[in-house]
């Protein structure tokens, strides 16, 4: 099969693991670990903008209104499904490189604004938040399409797996980041203002110094971003984006020639063989898609869809069940710095003892194992610990049970990143042709932050509807149904992108043809 492609793909498709893998893992990856910590270090603060904003003079701390809650939750997701849908297309028509930088300006940009406001009336605080937090999405949202599709198309065929996965990885740092600098933040803040707690003293428990605690650790995600710009903007364009999409294979057997360090040649009249010759030249609405590619774009939107409404529900409102089986001391007991302090602790333990071993658990067998058996088995164990959850919740939220109770939540966390949360972004990367590419992966990953949005708006309302119990007992269900949608998708491991997205197929019908 090799010898159908054009040298330059199957130079990349063999390459040994260098230097340049790791440096484009980086560059990358930085992208997502800004990603996560600004789309889950507004978890931390909520409870403090309650406190602020919205105490009412009564015997219980101040708590931001549902609406305001989802709003400033779900905002960001909003944006990001947006940007993912956007950026995803404009990728494939202007080139991965050209529209990286542009991502990354937006995520720096609005990080510093979403630690500003316009006036200091709640509204208008929670207004200047809500748009900031929004346009920052959009910018994330590009990151997804972008970073999944640069890493496939750099990556060698028996890597390739390990190296998406190491990309999306970055996020469990990015969490445990945005748990570690809430911390350090709450802590210098408790000691230079001490306070009361709030059953003491209901207005001095939060000293007016604590504004600037929320507001300096959203601005700390404009920093990694920051520091990986003029990284990403050295990055050549993609071969595969410069040879398949752009017909130039002068520029990309030049530029993989010293990325590679090795000489390639450049074959411009195989390129216009392929045009001629046609078979692959097919747009996303066509009836060739669908027949091809259409169930494979169903299944990759699908699970990643079911996926987010568990995974960002877990998440988000991490805080609420700790607080719910009482690891989380009652808010009357602690005062507003306090309170960041231990939410920010309980979800950076999380995400150190489940989150960040499961991203790095995929990295190491993904290219064993492959996607297809991780994916299954995540959704599988994810159900099973979610009923374990839920149909005892009672029992789980007495004396002493507790620590039984997060270790039974932290594993869920585990098998959704050693599972579908890492296979959803790995897969839609690989199987579809590379003029669609990044508009395919754009459009599963919106399918999954569609996800997301009813994980952060519908958890809020379920919470206080049905109860946390029947909440935990959808989500096992959302889960089950993510497991049979994942038997759509196609088993990738090993082949090199066209073989999957069945460009290689088309090029050899040319051949004969010719």
């Amino acid at each position: 099969m090799a010898k159908e492609q054009l040298q330059v793909l199957n130079a990349l498709d063999v390459a040994k693991t260098q230097w340049y893998h790791f440096t484009a893992i980086v560059i990358a990856g930085m992208g997502f670990f800004t990603d996560a910590y600004d789309l889950f270090c507004i978890s931390l603060v909520t409870k403090l903008l309650g406190r602020l904003y919205y105490y009412d003079g009564s015997s219980n701390p101040g708590s931001l209104p549902s609406n305001v809650s989802s709003a400033i939750n779900g905002v960001a997701f909003c944006g990001t499904l947006a940007g993912q849908l956007f950026f995803g297309w404009l990728g494939d028509k202007m080139g991965r490189k050209r529209v990286y930088g542009m991502t990354l300006m937006l995520m720096v940009i609005c990080s510093l604004a979403s630690g500003l406001s316009f006036g200091k009336e709640p509204k208008s605080v929670m207004v200047t938040l809500c748009f900031f937090r929004f346009w920052l999405g959009f910018g994330i949202g590009g990151d997804y399409p972008l970073s999944a599709t640069i890493m496939s198309e750099y990556a060698n065929k028996k890597t390739r797996g390990a190296f998406i996965a190491a990309v999306f990885a970055m996020q469990g740092f990015g969490i445990l980041a945005g748990g570690m600098v809430a911390i350090i933040v709450s802590s210098i803040f408790k000691g230079l203002h001490p306070a009361p707690a709030f059953e003491f003293d209901h207005v001095g428990s939060t000293v007016p110094e604590a504004d600037y605690v929320w507001r300096i650790i959203l601005m700390f995600g404009a920093l990694p971003a920051l520091a990986t710009y003029y990284w990403r903007m050295k990055m050549p364009e993609t071969a595969r984006y410069t040879a398949l999409v752009a017909k130039n294979a002068k520029q990309a057997a030049s530029d993989m020639s010293k990325v590679l360090e090795v000489e390639i040649e450049a074959e411009q009249e195989k390129i216009e063989q392929q045009e001629t010759g046609g078979g692959n030249d097919f747009g996303l609405f066509s009836r060739e898609f669908v027949k091809r590619h259409g169930l494979h774009l169903v299944g990759t939107a699908t699970t990643w869809f079911l996926l987010d409404i568990a995974y960002y529900s877990q998440n988000l409102f991490q805080k609420d069940i700790f607080s719910a089986i009482g690891w989380i001391p009652p808010a009357k007991t602690m005062s507003a710095i306090e309170e960041v302090y231990k939410i920010a602790r309980a979800q950076t333990l999380i995400a150190l003892c489940s989150t960040v071993p499961g991203y790095w658990f995929t990295v190491a067998l993904i290219d064993r194992v492959g996607r297809f058996s991780i994916q299954l088995t995540g959704f599988f164990f994810m159900t099973v610990f979610m009923f374990a959850l839920a149909i005892p919740y009672h029992h789980w939220t007495l004396k002493g049970n507790q620590i039984g109770f997060v270790v039974m939540y932290s594993l869920t966390f585990f098998f959704a990143n050693f599972g579908p949360n890492a296979t959803t972004f790995v897969v839609p990367a690989e199987i579809f042709p590379a003029r669609l590419r990044s508009t395919c992966h754009g459009i599963s990953a919106a399918a999954g932050k569609a996800g997301a949005m009813v994980g952060a708006f519908g958890f809020v309302y379920a919470e206080k509807g049905i109860g946390i119990r029947n909440t935990l007992i959808i989500m096992g269900v959302v889960n089950v149904c993510g497991f049979f949608f994942t038997f759509l998708v196609p088993e990738s491991k090993g082949k090199s992108l066209e073989e999957m997205s069945g460009e290689v197929e088309d090029q050899q019908a040319v051949d004969n043809v010719v």
